[in-house]
């Protein structure tokens, strides 16, 4: 016979929970969540409930929920389903069993709420203040990189494709506003470059290997010494990564001027750009049109790639563990799914170096 459960098991297992290391515990514990709340409200701005009507949800709860979705890689179907499932999301979110949990449409139109009032921005750079009054200061320099990040891919015709590319919207789709809602127009087709494969008998193919990509691309800037993620700018897929370099994604607040990046972003223009507003330029230096890299240069570029390669943990951390993809349409609500993974992957790293400071 099955013995009923009382308040005190319920306790015994979330303690349970806790000894199993139970991040979101320590993301209560860490971060403070109660610092987004002015931010919020003026993004949703919510009406004083003078009309009658159930209140709405708590805004740092739900933002917790976001938090959850987007560590998790959640659907907002799912989403709803884990909070009722797990005790940690319960917990973290600060229900009890009896509570009223949001449903995944309440989650999509506060997510959508944020993400028309382009709230993302502010709260990216809420946290960035937290970060710097716990004394991470962007500090030692700064890495700049981009990485793709898929998106549905869209089946259209060579015209529409073309209307598209020319900021227009295709004739046939003007009067179908349910098939304008389904269609990405924002996202863009590229070539992604890959390295190729031995092959069976143990030689190289000759050239490496270009893979067709639909998507976006999230442009970042990190600290050297931290690795926070301090400045980010999300662009279509075939965007250019050096042309960001002039448009917001360095940092003037850093204690070191050295800018560290690939090839992609060595131009005379950025060049000018950084020597101009005072930043040391240390991006990596291209091998010359049909001629052999001079070996001083070699030697230079391997030396910074041993620091640029921080910024490629940053992408990878984010791809493993929150799953990064866009399941959304159109590039404002991608930035905010872009957004929302960067400040979770500072929260993360933020609570990394907090236990690695207590343990010192």
């Amino acid at each position: 016979m099955m013995k009923q459960s009382g308040f005190f098991d319920l306790e015994e297992r979330l303690a349970r929970l806790s000894g199993l290391g139970d991040q979101l515990e320590a993301f209560s514990r860490i971060v403070d969540f109660e610092a987004f709340r002015p931010d919020l409200e003026q993004a949703l701005a919510y009406s004083d409930g003078s009309k009658g009507g159930r209140p709405p949800f708590d805004p740092v709860l739900m933002f917790r929920i976001l938090v959850i979705q987007t560590l998790n890689n959640l659907s907002d179907e799912r989403t709803e389903y884990l909070i009722n499932d797990r005790l940690s999301f319960m917990r973290f979110l600060g229900l009890g069993l009896s509570d009223w949990v949001p449903d995944a449409k309440t989650v999509w139109l506060f997510r959508e709420r944020l993400t028309q009032a382009g709230a993302i921005e502010r709260l990216f750079e809420r946290f960035d203040a937290i970060l710097r009054n716990s004394r991470y200061l962007p500090m030692s320099g700064q890495i700049l990189d981009a990485t793709l990040v898929a998106a549905p891919k869209q089946r259209n015709t060579n015209a529409e494709k073309e209307d598209l590319r020319e900021g227009r919207i295709p004739q046939n789709w003007q009067d179908k506003p349910a098939k304008l809602s389904h269609k990405d127009r924002h996202a863009r087709w590229t070539l992604k470059f890959t390295k190729a494969r031995r092959q069976d008998d143990g030689t190289m193919p000759s050239s490496d290997l270009a893979i067709p990509f639909f998507g976006y691309k999230s442009h970042i800037s990190i600290d050297r010494k931290f690795r926070f993620i301090r400045k980010w700018k999300m662009t279509h897929a075939a965007a250019s990564d050096g042309a960001r370099l002039r448009e917001g994604l360095l940092n003037k607040t850093n204690t070191a001027s050295t800018v560290w990046a690939d090839t992609a972003y060595r131009s005379k223009a950025n060049e000018d750009f950084m020597e101009k507003h005072g930043f040391v330029s240390k991006v990596h230096r291209k091998k010359p049109h049909l001629k052999p890299m001079p070996r001083h240069i070699q030697k230079s570029n391997a030396g910074k790639s041993v620091i640029r390669s921080r910024v490629k943990h940053v992408f990878a951390d984010q791809k493993s563990q929150t799953g990064l993809f866009i399941r959304t349409v159109c590039i404002t609500r991608a930035t905010m799914r872009i957004g929302l993974a960067n400040i979770v992957y500072n929260m993360r790293r933020f609570l990394f170096l907090e236990r690695l400071s207590a343990s010192a």
